[in-house]
């Protein structure tokens, strides 16, 4: 580690230039609360971190992803969270501040009661006084997490840094006292919902003031003294410090790295050189620039706080993978150097974010939306295989189906993959026609076999599958998913010119008619044998993974007018609509419908009937009355369901997902939906504020702004008279990407009754098979 020291004399305290920050009356930050969705399994943290930044610096009170509002201690303050995932994640290198002698090495029993009220939070930093008496104040850069310990007068303030403890899985750590400020740590970690491939993440610590004195432990034994401490189980270091006479407060500032030490060292010594306040000045000035590029007017405050702190959530995931060198680790576990100006991205919750992220990034941050594609294609490269969930270097293969193709099917059509195209069709195809080899840690379409033999993925639980692997447990999902990926892959095979594999995608698409039961006209698990299988009912058939038959029944969006044929017709499919959203109670009382009807009917979404706004599956079914030519009704069911989305805690409905309900509520908010992921549709329902403004990356769309209007929208006057584009009627209820790249208005003309607007037959969003 003598290198390591080398390259961090003098990293802490010094305080180069911030750059100046939005006018303060006028401070979008102010109305982001980094507090939603942290209680009722939301699953988000409150602290620190910068847009797609390495670090997360965030309380942990012991919850899956870290915080959950509703306990009373916190056990640390870790580098590494995940918003709003639903297993345990992340949580690496807890650090805790505390007084008098070490007893205890568990951070459960170390854990510092507080209280919400002495507790702050906004973009970029933390802060909570703890019963203890001490406070700690948290921010952060894009790779290190800047801390601020205020002690009482003792001798004896410590700050603990517990390497062998997280939220996940810890097989072995090492922590290693460099020198009197600096303490470095290696974590080998994994696990996310089950057992998986392990990954590495190191970490230096420097301290703005020397040691008092220090020492590691091991299980339960502490030696003061000890420089290292190394193996599994329980392990970490404590640096002491004397606050009995004049300054109280301790700083430190924690860099990492996926790569090496090193990595972490130069990570620490690029931007670990400002205080305190500085550091977090800068943060905060970061969020105001990428909030301001979403300027609203109109709506209540609460509607407004609620808005831009789900914008703020959407905005912190994907995370960058790069050092401040250059240099990453692939998926094949080896170092690789970005090329000059690509940032390398990891951590991929794709079966949530394929529907409602990917596409609000790639209007909000294309640049980076790009590198994050290409990221995905490196992955391929580097790893064999592209993923389907990743985090930091390694495959889970949690959840079902084929998202990574929607995922990049959609950056093809909304330009971001210029220059590469073939290379992410090559990769594509090699994913929608094969499985990955069997020592492969990549389980891909797992079911492709059969898919592509049957036209489905059977029910088969007993099916020999790779950890993480869902396809063959939830068997009449995958298919669903698989189909909806063809559809999208043949679209891009199209405009490239693959007509055959375009052709043979867009067949495969049609694989969901597989699944109709003819008895019931609902979707239904096959066996092996081909024979419908589990209960006929469809709100309690198995082999839809987190949902029924009734809330899949409308991931069909590329083929909405043949399901509705399937289903009876298009009276018959809004008979079904009306049904699942409960619209004739919803129409009387929204919220409650909502709220009682929908959440607490579809909660156990393993045996419902009615929507379930909590869960991905069905995102785009209140869209699909754009298709029954009752546009209307997409406006009262979408903003009946924004209505879960609150300033408070428990204000997001389930886990957010990396974001993915955030965008969901971010877009319909705004007025436009990707109604068919993995291309370039919108879809139009009324906005929620009288004028919503984007500044836009001219590269990308050269007007370099976009104004949507609904002057006067409101909880009555809400239904969509007419819709001008640029001051042109627009009687269809899509747009496509190169139409809002080429407008400058979108101006909804609106009122308190349902109009003819978006009725005619030829007024729906487009289906692959039109």
């Amino acid at each position: 580690m003598a290198a390591v020291a080398a390259l961090l004399a003098g990293t802490v305290g010094a305080a180069p230039a911030v750059a100046a920050g939005a006018d303060d009356d006028a401070r979008l930050t102010d109305y982001v609360n980094p507090f939603i969705g942290t209680q009722n399994e939301g699953n988000n943290f409150p602290g620190a971190a910068v847009p797609f930044g390495m670090v997360q610096l965030s309380p942990d009170t012991g919850h899956n992803t870290g915080y959950d509002y509703d306990e009373k201690s916190i056990r640390g303050f870790s580098s590494v969270h995940l918003a709003g995932v639903g297993c345990g994640l992340g949580g690496d290198l807890p650090v805790m501040p505390t007084t008098g002698d070490i007893t205890k090495t568990d951070n459960a029993d170390y854990a510092a009661p507080f209280s919400h009220a002495n507790e702050t939070a906004s973009p970029g930093s933390y802060k909570v006084a703890l019963d203890t008496g001490i406070t700690a104040e948290l921010s952060a850069t894009e790779h290190t997490g800047y801390q601020r310990y205020t002690f009482p007068e003792t001798d004896k303030a410590n700050v603990l840094l517990n390497s062998g403890q997280s939220l996940h899985k810890i097989s072995s750590s090492t922590v290693e006292v460099l020198d009197d400020r600096t303490i470095a740590t290696e974590i080998d970690g994994s696990g996310f919902c089950q057992d998986t491939k392990g990954y590495k993440l190191y970490a230096i610590t420097k301290f703005d003031r020397p040691f008092a004195s220090y020492g590691t432990w091991a299980g339960d034994e502490v030696t003061a003294g000890s420089k290292a401490s190394e193996g599994g189980g329980k392990r970490g270091a404590y640096a002491r410090f004397d606050t009995s006479k004049g300054d109280r407060s301790v700083g430190a500032v924690t860099a990492i790295s996926y790569v090496d030490a090193r990595g972490a060292a130069r990570n620490l010594t690029a931007e670990g050189g400002s205080s305190f306040d500085r550091t977090k000045d800068k943060a905060q000035a970061t969020w105001e620039s990428r909030l301001q590029q979403v300027k609203v007017e109109g709506g209540s405050d609460e509607r407004r706080r609620t808005f831009y702190s789900a914008l703020y959530r959407a905005l912190l995931h994907p995370n960058t993978g790069t050092d401040v060198d250059g240099r990453y680790t692939g998926w094949d576990q080896k170092i690789h150097r970005a090329e000059r100006g690509f940032t390398y991205y990891q951590n991929w919750s794709l079966w949530d974010t394929y529907r409602t992220q990917a596409q609000l990034l790639s209007l909000l941050a294309p640049d980076e939306s790009r590198d994050m594609a290409l990221s995905l294609l490196k992955v391929d490269e580097q790893g064999g295989w592209l993923p389907k969930w990743g985090y930091g270097t390694v495959e889970t293969n949690i959840m079902t189906g084929d998202p990574v193709t929607p995922f990049l099917t959609n950056a093809y059509r909304q330009g971001l993959l210029k220059g590469h195209e073939e290379r992410a069709y090559a990769a594509l195809k090699k994913n929608a026609d094969g499985v990955p080899p069997a020592d492969s840690q990549y389980a891909g379409r797992a079911g492709n076999a059969e898919y592509l033999r049957d036209g489905f993925v059977p029910l088969d639980p007993e099916h020999p599958h790779k950890p993480g692997d869902n396809d063959f447990q939830h068997g009449a999902s995958a298919t669903l998913e698989y189909a909806l990926a063809d559809a999208a892959l043949s679209e891009m095979a199209r405009k490239l010119g693959h007509e055959a594999d375009a052709k043979r995608y867009a067949e495969r698409s049609q694989n969901y008619r597989e699944l109709v039961d003819p008895e019931t006209k609902f979707f239904r698990a096959r066996d092996a044998s081909g024979a419908f299988t589990s209960d006929p009912d469809p709100a309690k058939g198995e082999g839809f993974h987190e949902g029924t038959s009734w809330q899949y029944t409308w991931l069909v969006p590329q083929d909405i007018p043949g399901l509705m044929d399937v289903i009876g017709g298009r009276a018959a499919t809004e008979q079904r609509l009306d049904s699942f959203f409960a619209y004739e109670e919803l129409l009387k009382d929204p919220e409650k419908t909502a709220r009682e009807v929908w959440v607490n009917g579809a909660y156990d979404y393993y045996n419902a009937d009615k929507y379930n706004p909590q869960n991905e599956p069905d995102l785009i079914a209140p869209y699909t009355y754009l298709s029954t030519g009752s546009p209307y009704k997409t406006t009262d069911v979408v903003h009946a369901a924004l209505t879960l989305f609150t300033d408070a805690p428990n204000g997001v409905t389930g886990n957010d997902d990396l974001g993915t309900m955030s965008s969901w509520m971010v877009l319909s908010s705004m007025g436009v939906f990707p109604v068919f992921p993995g291309t370039d549709t919108w879809g139009l329902s009324t906005p929620v504020f009288d004028r919503v403004d984007l500044t836009l990356d001219r590269d990308y769309y050269p007007r370099g702004h976009l104004r949507i209007s609904a002057e006067g929208a409101s909880d009555t006057d809400r239904y969509i008279q007419s819709v001008a584009v640029d001051g042109a009627a627009q009687s269809h209820t899509w747009l496509s990407t190169d139409e809002l790249r080429r407008a400058g208005e979108l101006s909804f003309e609106v009122g308190a009754e349902p109009s003819e607007w978006g009725t005619g037959a030829d007024d729906a969003p487009p289906s692959t098979q039109r």
